[in-house]
């Protein structure tokens, strides 16, 4: 099984939340576009983006203020770490501090964490908060362009084809 599939279904197994909810699936969907997009221009390792936008709203118990929630999922990914993915330590250093500090407001740290977090802060428009460039950690993230970008893709609240191409191909729906 493809190794996005295996983590989607076991992160999809006890997740509390609507599938399709405000924090669910397509909302990772567009922190991993924004992750990757931004990682082209950061520098940023590809592999922790994309876990990251897996994993950090993962252990959400409810849709509104959920403190707790990021480290909780950081907590979960130390439980899949050797089974459904595999990192260095510093990589998962990187992995845990993005999960567990990702609604503290920093903006300071690693350009890895900092483009974690610029993804999913880029698709705050979805919950009716417009991103504020204040608040976003790297140049890439600041440009106007995609901040326009990421805006129409959350405030639509798209969903991008990858989700049921690649991460529900074997029908885990």
């Amino acid at each position: 099984m493809h190794q996005s599939r295996a983590l989607i279904k076991v992160v999809l197994k006890d997740y509390a939340l609507p599938r399709f909810g405000i924090h669910g699936i397509s909302h990772w969907a567009r922190v991993l576009e924004n992750g990757l997009r931004l990682a082209r221009l950061t520098g940023a390792n590809k592999e922790v983006v994309r876990l990251f936008a897996l994993l950090h709203d993962s252990k959400r118990i409810n849709e509104t203020l959920d403190p707790g929630h990021g480290l909780r999922g950081a907590d979960f990914a130390k439980t899949l770490r050797g089974r459904l993915f595999d990192l260095t330590d510093q990589e998962f250093d990187l992995l845990f501090e993005a999960c567990a500090a990702h609604t503290d407001g920093k903006t300071e740290g690693d350009v890895t964490v900092q483009t974690c977090w610029d993804a999913d802060r880029l698709d705050l428009i979805r919950a009716g908060i417009t991103p504020d460039p204040r608040f976003l950690c790297t140049t890439a993230a600041k440009d106007p362009e995609i901040i326009l970008w990421a805006n129409a893709r959350s405030e639509s609240r798209l969903a991008p084809d990858f989700i049921h191409s690649e991460w529900f191909a074997d029908n885990i729906e």
